[in-house]
């Protein structure tokens, strides 16, 4: 298992939180040091910039804290954040400009769903204290949440799939620049966007599998879930054959030190990266889709549309995604309803052609 992938990877993000830390009310390091037994890395981290984010949001916005500075704001000065100073935080987010080291300004924007998961952070901190006795009162708990309203899901139907595939393998409408890459690593592409398409993995899992990972017999993986948690993941023939195309290939390659035991390389012989994926997948997908921006998470819902079309086991479908929530899964029911209601252009005729 590649579990030497997982490690480098959570490590960065301590190293990252621990940054974030020095950075925060000296306070809030019990309230880190508490949820970690069960809240994950990658978790901690987001609500880490979170916080951040609010608390000089607070010193620079807010004259009830003004005089405060990170390092002498306590938990006596949090007992006086209320409703109104978390408001006008989210309000505050939605679009604002913050200057850097060099003094040049960027410009920041919060969509809904970026702005209820901040409150979450802070409520999570709130309840943190009151529930060890060292707050009597959330505030968090009275701010409504915002309303996020939910995104069609974008898929590819089953002839973008077939188009899609059939690119990879031919690179015909590559420039001629890419076509020359293209001729190392079509098979490594091929194999990435089948396994994608044919399992709905996310890309962090993706780039996390090890050659020892692979079990060829079984047509399975083991792979490091979101959250850090090990699963069996199993593939169709249509996968087992590209990922052995590649197989071969990759065990001739010399990786780098350090990174002998990915299965998926770059050119540069190192562990592919996520943001390598992402370009792969946008790139052939813009040739066979003119109007939809294909990502590989919008692959894993072409995954996750499909099976609960052909199983309509909604159970499965979160299964085999790792939905640890079934609500998670449920968004599948909605694309299933567009198909339906594009059926419905079917059922109605203006005029009766018999005469």
């Amino acid at each position: 298992m590649s579990y030497s992938y997982s490690d480098e990877v959570d490590a960065k993000k301590i190293l990252l939180l621990n940054k974030n830390l020095n950075e925060l009310p000296k306070f809030l390091k019990e309230f880190f040091g508490g949820i970690a037994i069960n809240i994950s890395t990658n978790t901690r981290l987001a609500y880490s910039y979170d916080l951040k984010n609010f608390f000089n949001y607070l010193i620079k916005n807010e004259p009830d804290f003004d005089f405060l500075s990170i390092n002498s704001f306590s938990l006596n000065d949090l007992s006086k954040v209320n409703v109104d100073h978390i408001e006008n935080f989210l309000n505050y987010i939605t679009y604002y400009e913050k200057e850097d080291n060099n003094g040049i300004k960027h410009r920041y924007k919060n969509l809904e769903k970026a702005k209820s998961r901040k409150l979450s952070s802070i409520r999570r901190m709130f309840l943190y204290f009151n529930k060890k006795r060292k707050l009597s009162y959330n505030p968090a708990n009275f701010v409504d949440n915002p309303k996020i309203h939910e995104k069609v899901i974008v898929r590819l139907d089953v002839k973008e799939i077939s188009n899609l595939l059939d690119e990879v393998s031919s690179g015909s409408k590559l420039t001629e620049r890419q076509r020359n890459y293209h001729n190392y690593t079509k098979n490594r592409d091929l194999a990435i966007i089948t396994l994608l398409l044919g399992t709905g993995i996310r890309v962090s899992e993706c780039v996390g599998i090890g050659i020892s990972d692979i079990d060829f017999y079984n047509n399975s993986i083991n792979i490091i879930r979101k959250g850090g948690n090990e699963s069996i993941i199993y593939f169709g023939e249509e996968v087992k054959n590209a990922l052995e195309i590649y197989y071969n290939e990759r065990i001739e390659k010399s990786p780098n030190p350090g990174h002998e035991e990915a299965f998926f390389l770059s050119m540069q012989n190192r562990r592919i990266t996520p943001r390598t994926i992402q370009k792969l997948v946008k790139k052939y997908a813009s040739l066979v889709t003119k109007f939809k921006k294909i990502s590989p998470h919008k692959l894993r819902s072409t995954y996750g549309t499909n099976l609960y079309k052909e199983t309509q086991d909604i159970y499965l479908v979160a299964t085999v995604l790792g939905h640890k929530n079934v609500n998670t899964t449920k968004k599948y029911y909605a694309a299933i309803d567009e198909d339906r209601k594009k059926s419905a252009i079917n059922y109605i005729k203006l005029k009766n052609n018999e005469n």
